[in-house]
C-alpha cells in the first residue's frame, strides 16, 4: 500500500480513488465501485488512517463564508428594492450560516 496524503487523494479523480480502494480490504470501503468521490474520499482516508478533518472542515468554512458574502450582496440589493419579505428570508439564511460557523469554531474545528 502506497503512502498517500489527504491532498494527494483530494486532487485525484473518482476512478483513481476507486482503483486505490480496490486494493484495500476494509469494511468501510464496501461498495466503493458505486460511490461518488465525495463519499469515497472520507472513507478511503479512514481506511488508510489519514486524518483529513482539518482540511475538510477548512474547506467547509470557506464554502460557508462564500455563501454568507453572496447572501450579504443579495441583502443589499433587496434592501434597495424595498422587498421586505425577501429581506427577512435572506437575513435568516445569513443567521443560520453564521451559527454553523460559530458551532464549528466552538467544536475546535
Amino acid at each position: 500500500m502506497a503512502d498517500y496524503t489527504y491532498d494527494d487523494l483530494k486532487v485525484m479523480k473518482a476512478q483513481q480513488l476507486r482503483e486505490i480502494a480496490q486494493g484495500i480490504q476494509d469494511d468501510r470501503l464496501q461498495g466503493y465501485s458505486t460511490m461518488h468521490k465525495e463519499q469515497l474520499l472520507p472513507k478511503l482516508c479512514q481506511a488508510l488512517h489519514i486524518h483529513a478533518d482539518h482540511a475538510a472542515h477548512g474547506a467547509e468554512k470557506m464554502r460557508i463564508k462564500a455563501l454568507i458574502r453572496k447572501l450579504k450582496a443579495q441583502r443589499q440589493e433587496v434592501q434597495q428594492a424595498r422587498d421586505y419579505d425577501r429581506l427577512g428570508a435572506i437575513r435568516h439564511q445569513i443567521h443560520v450560516q453564521k451559527r454553523k460557523l460559530r458551532n464549528m469554531v466552538a467544536r475546535g474545528v
